[in-house]
């Protein structure tokens, strides 16, 4: 994808080859980020998701291209000034060894400081606040070190959200949840983008991906294979061609989203109830896929 729809927003990324050492992930790839979306990147491993989400974050310098903040490009920026733009979640946190949860949370506060400008009200306020949305305040005194990987992940949103900036970026923030808190998760996103935040999640569950997402991109190979409404560009097609899942699409019966069914290698017994698939041969966006 060269051009994009969106050159108003705050974030994008401008023809980026972005690579390991020799080898390269994507090419010439331009994104940009509706300002106020939940955008969420699906694809399969390996695909360029959180590598792209690495260089929209300036974790990664592209070799060739830009990103482009609020109109400048993001390597020209001082770090506080993108910390205060920018909070981002990567895949693979890693806390500093010894640390209380409340300490760790607080160092998203460390942005906001400056010689003139110590610890304030407002810091405090951030971190009871972050640690309520995320249902931590009760570990504030536990060792992170002595957490499960699920209260580990949510101790590290609290931090994010702590940070207070109008953009997230999140790299799978579902990881080592249950089902009822990776639901809560989500919905807590919602309510934050329903504030005005942008927020742009990698994720791998794609039905909480149709669910959530207000701009949803899909990728393969380093490249942008869709992008969209999830009820306009998620097909039965486009699950095959993206995941190699033959699927039949129906109609989530609570968000009125697409639900993906994977067919599997089991049959439908006579017996039970059969799904009706949703007619995707003539949904609108369907221009928007490439093959």
């Amino acid at each position: 994808m060269t051009n994009f729809e969106f050159e108003s927003g705050r974030l994008r990324a401008e023809n980026v080859t972005l690579r390991y050492d020799e080898r390269t992930i994507s090419e010439n790839l331009s994104i940009a980020i509706p300002d106020g979306s939940f955008t969420v990147i699906v694809g399969p491993n390996a695909c360029g998701k959180s590598t792209l989400l690495r260089a929209l974050s300036r974790l990664l310098s592209p070799s060739a291209g830009q990103v482009i903040l609020d109109g400048r490009s993001i390597s020209d920026l001082a770090s506080k000034d993108v910390a205060r733009c920018l909070g981002l979640l990567p895949q693979s946190a890693v806390a500093p060894e010894g640390i209380t949860v409340a300490d760790l949370i607080a160092r998203g506060r460390y942005p906001h400081q400056s010689f003139f400008r110590q610890w304030s009200t407002a810091d405090e306020e951030a971190i009871i606040d972050a640690m309520g949305a995320t249902r931590v305040t009760d570990l504030s005194g536990r060792l992170v070190d002595e957490l499960s990987g699920g209260q580990r992940q949510r101790v590290w949103i609290s931090m994010v959200l702590a940070q207070e900036t109008p953009i997230l970026l999140l790299d799978e923030p579902t990881t080592f949840l249950d089902i009822a808190h990776q639901i809560e998760l989500m919905d807590l996103l919602a309510d934050l983008n329903g504030q005005g935040r942008t927020i742009v999640a990698v994720l791998h569950d794609l039905n909480h991906a149709c669910r959530y997402a207000s701009n949803l991109i899909a990728m393969k190979g380093g490249a942008i294979i869709a992008e969209g409404k999830p009820s306009a560009i998620v097909t039965e097609r486009l699950v095959e061609d993206v995941f190699g899942l033959p699927s039949v699409i129906i109609q989530d019966p609570v968000s009125n989203t697409p639900l993906i069914v994977p067919r599997g290698r089991q049959t439908l017994d006579a017996a039970a109830p059969q799904v009706t698939p949703l007619d995707t041969s003539r949904r609108p966006g369907m221009e928007q896929h490439r093959d």
